[in-house]
């Protein structure tokens, strides 16, 4: 899709880069001529997908385990980076934590092991590598991976919706503030796209997996391909003038939930004649 050379020698940090579609978008930007470093809690995690990455794909990639819940820690990875690479040209705040459940059965625990690394840790990552590339004088670009309830809010998934409505909040506070540094903020709001272990955590049944597709327009899920090639696009040059903005890609699944009677998909064609004679003729 892209030329070979769109990304070449960037710098590209992604959190929760060892897994799922943190990989998926560290093999692309390699193939593209970046260069990675990936951070997560896990350093065996992290040292398997490097290598694996690393043969596979080509290219340079660095890792350093983090807790971003952590500021210290996430600042002491961002040093790493920088000390490896020179410099760092584009962070991914990719790392994510979610699982459905009733809102009045969680603890404050729970809701704290979402918050704290959607909001917080993103927050963190972002105002230390931020104020270095400040006072660097440097620029540099910011993506943010929300959701596509992030702007509606959702049940069931309560403080991963107000998590990451504050990172779009965020995204945007910062597109206005930061651009006079050429600091550059993007977002991406992906819909459903299965990973190990993420997945199981919302849909842990065939027929919840089902209901969730259901819910997609063109029927299917996404292809962790399509989020890598918009993501490589966006950190890329040709991008440039996108700031503050948060692109959608859920197969149009937010705006059937959006219409009040976008239910109404689940009449038959025979209902619908029904109904249009009850109409015809002024019946309820």
């Amino acid at each position: 899709m892209f030329d070979g050379a769109l990304l070449q020698d960037k710098v590209v940090l992604i959190t929760g880069g060892g897994t799922g579609l943190g990989r998926a978008m560290g093999e692309k930007f390699l193939s593209l001529g970046a260069k990675l470093a990936i951070t997560s809690r896990r350093e065996e995690v992290l040292a398997k997908a490097a290598a694996e990455m690393s043969t596979d794909v080509g290219g340079d990639v660095f890792y350093h385990p983090c807790d971003v819940r952590d500021p210290q820690q996430v600042a002491a990875m961002i040093t790493a980076v920088e000390e490896h690479f020179g410099h760092i040209d584009v962070l991914i705040n990719n790392a994510a934590g979610n699982f459905a459940s009733p809102t009045e059965h969680l603890s404050p625990r729970a809701v704290d092991a979402v918050l704290n690394i959607v909001l917080h840790g993103t927050f963190y990552t972002t105002l230390e590598l931020g104020k270095r590339w400040i006072e660097q004088g440097v620029g540099g670009t910011m993506l943010n991976i929300v959701t596509s309830y992030a702007s509606t809010g959702s049940a069931f998934v309560v403080p991963s919706a107000a998590a990451k409505a504050g990172v779009l909040a965020l995204t945007r506070s910062l597109a206005v503030e930061w651009a006079r540094y050429g600091i550059r903020q993007v977002a991406i709001a992906p819909g459903l796209f299965p990973t190990d272990g993420a997945w199981s955590r919302l849909a842990p049944t065939p027929e919840l997996s089902q209901k969730l597709l259901h819910r997609v327009p063109l029927g299917r899920v996404g292809e962790k391909d399509e989020l890598a090639n918009l993501a490589a696009y966006l950190i890329s040059d040709f991008a440039g003038y996108i700031n503050g903005e948060v692109i959608t890609i859920d197969g149009g699944e937010w705006l059937q939930g959006a219409g009040q009677f976008n239910d109404l998909l689940e009449v038959t064609d025979e209902q619908w004649v029904s109904l249009a004679e009850m109409t015809r003729k002024g019946k309820s």
